[in-house]
């Protein structure tokens, strides 16, 4: 048998289950991809490498470790049905998830139509434990252990099985919620408990709660989940399981212990691996200022890369609940593949958010799907071929024909003219997400080009570039494999953060730097638990700055080494800077102008050797090789026969001019009459307008 070290890296999405497999020894990178299985994820996550290793006829001894980006805490969050979920907070506070933010989405113009939404947990699932710590983490009253004790039988007796544990001023000294999380658990073993010490060290009690709870309600599902696909693991190489990791929100992996220690660090799991992805590829493609566009068979999920870097918020939300955990600043709107198309009460068309899925998917899967998609109207239209995944997924032409039709008699409309209103509106959708990320936040859109991936990414790579007036399209090979080799690209990381307000002018720095290597310290514990040598780990200092009288803080790096005066002055610079690309202002020659910090933040990196991308042999510039036949497709409100080429036989420095479709074994890349693909050294496809 060949000698192979493989990674494998498996991303788990809403139709398809994407693998790609890295040989360490050859640097060879094989792809694949097999349905989804909602109903049990692990199932698909088995079959997946199954299929990989026999792809390739390898054996399941010659794997190293295996990657796993997942949505299982995305979805238990947005299929709003949190139950049997209770909170335990000081004596005094109960009302905190009623009190909530005093925000209001999309500004003032809404607030008169605005209605707050339900609150995670239910007034009667709220209990209060006495005991208060002040804002400098000394004990005013001592906390009863009575009533821990008492509320852990009463949250038994109810049918509660997570529970949230957040003090005030917990962030200070974890004391308190350490003791309490013993006696509750000593008097109810079996249930989820998290407490705000372990999930998030930083003031701001509402976030604080919520993000707590989030981690206590998905837990359960999370930690099942992770310990099922061990158990497929075991399976598959029973006497040595292979080493296996999860993508985390912030851009970095953990183990499955890890996991059990904070599972809400896996809710943006696959959409993070994605941008990572993207976001290596586009560098080795001469692009460091991209955006990236994730299209999923339910979602489309957006991100802006600067200087090679996906951009991190702790501001996120996951539906409706804020998770103030670090996370890249990913942007979703619903419309994938498996969007249903539909007309609205008032007579518009429209597309998504309402998804297929796999199960039973769009009209065209023949699974006994009902209602017309996005992958049905571009199949009506030609821009996908009759069959997907080299053939092995056939799909009825007919079916999506039919359920186009019966919509379009509905519009009074032909049935291309409104299988191309479904694409535009979709195109639109993606469109519109793009801005948030960019235009609502000061950037040009126009200075960006753009990363397309997923397995329907690149369906409206040629649109999008008109619409937003991007330089340029990038479309990796495999692209809908790029998120399972994002999962191959990425560092073991750990964030830890710790609230520290002071003025920056009267800064002591003798307990700034206790701060951060207490922060370094529990950084660095967290690799030992991962199995990194000390001297094989390496950290990031970070910080959060505000202007005194400002209610929200910016992120800025921190120097590395001694933390003297000139540390906090170079912390200092950062945030004028920041503050000025993001707000268009700064107050740095305003010396009576006051900064504050707030808080203080470390990340743990645990470096793993990232895979190279080997270059693509070079052509003359004929895509002639690659053409395999001719196809009929709608554009531009007529019928074209336009070639079809193969884009595994396509070379470097070939270039393909629209119109024209652009098959591989995952992606359809329809090209339209404006532009043109021309193929890069690492075989990338960069579409620009001509």
């Amino acid at each position: 048998m060949t000698q192979r070290r493989l990674r494998i890296g498996i991303d788990t999405g809403g139709t398809f289950t994407d693998v790609v497999a890295l040989d360490t020894i050859s640097g060879e990178v094989h792809t694949t991809k097999t349905p989804s299985t909602p109903s049990d994820p692990s199932v698909g996550f088995a079959e997946g490498v199954r299929l990989i290793l026999d792809e390739i006829g390898a054996d399941a001894e010659q794997v190293d470790t295996v990657s796993h980006g997942t949505t299982v805490a995305t979805n238990a969050l947005l299929q709003d049905d949190v139950r049997d979920l209770g909170l335990l907070t000081t004596e005094g506070f109960g009302d905190i998830l009623e009190i909530a933010r005093q925000s209001v989405p999309d500004g003032y113009g809404n607030s008169y139509f605005w209605v707050k939404p339900d609150r995670i947990v239910p007034v009667h699932l709220v209990r209060e434990a006495p005991g208060r710590l002040d804002a400098r983490g000394d004990e005013v009253r001592p906390l009863d252990e009575a009533s821990i004790a008492e509320s852990a039988r009463w949250f038994r007796e109810q049918g509660v099985t997570a529970v949230g544990i957040c003090f005030v001023h917990s962030y200070v000294d974890p004391v308190h919620e350490l003791r309490a999380r013993e006696v509750f658990l000593a008097e109810y073993p079996e249930c989820a408990v998290s407490i705000s010490a372990d999930v998030l060290r930083e003031y701001r009690e509402y976030e604080r709660s919520v993000t707590t709870l989030v981690d206590a309600f998905v837990k359960g599902t999370v930690v099942d989940y992770v310990t099922t696909i061990e158990r497929r693991l075991a399976e598959l190489r029973p006497d040595d399981v292979p080493p296996f990791y999860v993508m985390k929100s912030n851009g970095g992996v953990v183990s499955p212990e890890g996991v059990g220690r904070q599972p809400i660090t896996t809710i943006l799991s696959g959409p993070a691996a994605g941008a990572l992805g993207a976001a290596m590829i586009a560098g080795h493609a001469g692009f460091d200022q991209i955006l990236t566009l994730d299209g999923g068979g339910t979602s489309t999920d957006v991100t802006v890369v600067r200087d090679g870097r996906p951009a991190l918020t702790t501001e996120g939300r996951v539906g409706r609940h804020p998770t103030k955990i670090p996370m890249i600043d990913i942007v979703t709107v619903g419309t994938g593949g498996g969007s249903i198309a539909w007309i609205s009460p008032e007579g518009g068309l429209k597309v998504g958010p309402r998804s297929a899925g796999a199960d039973p998917g769009p009209l065209c899967y023949g699974r006994g799907g009902t209602d017309p998609t996005l992958t049905d109207a571009h199949l009506v239209l030609g821009r996908i071929p009759p069959a997907l995944l080299g053939g092995r997924v056939p799909l009825d032409v007919e079916a999506a024909r039919t359920g186009i039709e019966s919509l379009a008699t509905d519009l009074g409309l032909e049935p291309e003219e409104c299988a191309a209103g479904i694409l535009e509106i979709a195109a639109w959708n993606q469109a519109n997400a793009i801005r948030q990320v960019t235009v609502r936040k000061g950037l040009d859109v126009r200075d960006f080009a753009m990363v397309t991936f997923g397995g329907s990414g690149s369906l409206q790579a040629c649109r999008l570039l008109d619409l937003l007036g991007l330089s340029a399209v990038v479309v990796p090979p495999d692209p809908g494999n790029v998120s399972a080799f994002g999962l191959l690209t990425v560092d073991v990381r750990n964030d830890e953060v710790q609230t520290f307000v002071s003025r920056t002018s009267e800064i002591d720095l003798d307990e700034l730097t206790a701060v951060y290597d207490e922060l370094e310290e529990r950084a660095r514990l967290a690799l030992d638990a991962e199995g990194f040598a000390r001297d094989d780990q390496h950290v990031e200092r970070s910080a959060d700055l505000r202007y005194d009288g400002q209610a929200f803080e910016v992120r800025v790096a921190a120097p590395a080494g001694p933390i003297e005066a000139g540390f906090v002055a170079e912390v200092v610079r950062n945030f004028h800077d920041e503050h000025e690309a993001l707000y268009d202002y700064c107050y740095r020659d305003r010396p009576d102008q006051v900064v504050e910090l707030v808080n203080l933040r470390v990340a743990g990196v645990g470096p793993i050797t990232t895979p190279t991308i080997r270059p693509r042999h070079e052509g003359d510039g004929n895509p002639a090789r690659a053409h395999i036949g001719d196809r009929e497709i709608y554009v531009d409100g007529r019928w074209h026969e336009v070639p079809r080429y193969d884009r595994s036989r396509l070379l470097a420095k070939d270039l393909v001019v629209g119109p024209a479709v652009i098959e591989e074994f995952g992606s359809t890349i329809p090209l339209l009459p404006t532009c043109t693909a021309e193929v890069d050294t690492a075989g990338n496809l960069v579409i620009r307008t001509r």
